[in-house]
């Protein structure tokens, strides 16, 4: 399943590129997600999603197999497996950013392949909800660079909010070491999936799924910490 997303920011390039280095600031506009881990070429991180009452959280693991620091261009492999044995999700996920002038579009294509319950539904839902998340995340990394001149620092976060207890909790995948890990940042607020999406029952029972081929947004997060670490 191929999926397409793009998106545009108000500032040329070379400033969009760097302040995607900038992890504190763009940290708040990334959707239920916390990075965990990053070591070498490899990520671990979570993606915090509620569904009416229960909150989720869900652990992936993602590698770069590609990057083009010049063409600003950076391919990012990702996987998981329904704790449950519900069935496997795995994603490529190619991320560009291209100048117009003084804006920035950032292409996302997304290879997803997906077996067991989830294997039913269609490009249209799974794509539908990864669009409408890709779609927050953008809005909000544009608000906070309009008007902001290159090299501006970030200001501090605000601590984030406490999550909703956790009435359940799903593992795409454990952690290499099978140990704990801290969050490199606090924990974000969890995605409320109903409302995302606008769709009810069927939601729940691709929500694994749903989250893997929202890979888009992860890749932004991928980039800014391999870079931090060169």
């Amino acid at each position: 399943m191929q999926l397409e997303n793009s998106f545009t920011v108000p500032v040329p390039v070379d400033q969009a590129w760097a302040v995607l280095l900038d992890i504190e600031r763009i940290a708040p506009c990334m959707p239920g997600a916390t990075l965990t881990a990053v070591e070498g070429d490899d990520f671990t991180g979570t993606v915090k999603v509620k569904l009416g009452p229960v909150s989720l959280t869900f652990k992936g693991t993602g590698k770069f197999v590609e990057r083009d620091e010049a063409a600003h261009r950076v391919v990012i492999s990702a996987n998981g497996a329904d704790s449950r044995g519900g069935g496997t999700a795995r994603a490529t996920v190619t991320a560009t950013l291209a100048g117009a002038g003084d804006e920035t579009q950032v292409n996302v294509s997304t290879d997803l392949d997906v077996t067991g319950k989830a294997a039913q539904f269609g490009r249209g839902l799974i794509g539908d909800v990864s669009g409408r998340l890709i779609g927050q995340f953008a809005d909000c990394l544009a608000g906070k660079l309009a008007g902001t001149p290159a090299g501006t620092p970030a200001a501090s976060p605000e601590p984030a909010a406490a999550p909703v207890e956790a009435a359940a909790s799903l593992d795409l995948a454990e952690s290499r070491a099978g140990e704990p890990i801290a969050p490199v940042r606090p924990e974000s607020e969890a995605i409320d999936l109903l409302a995302v999406s606008g769709v009810g029952s069927a939601v729940r029972r691709v929500v694994p799924y749903v989250m893997t081929a929202a890979a888009g947004f992860a890749v932004v997060f991928g980039i800014v910490w391999w870079i931090r670490r060169r």
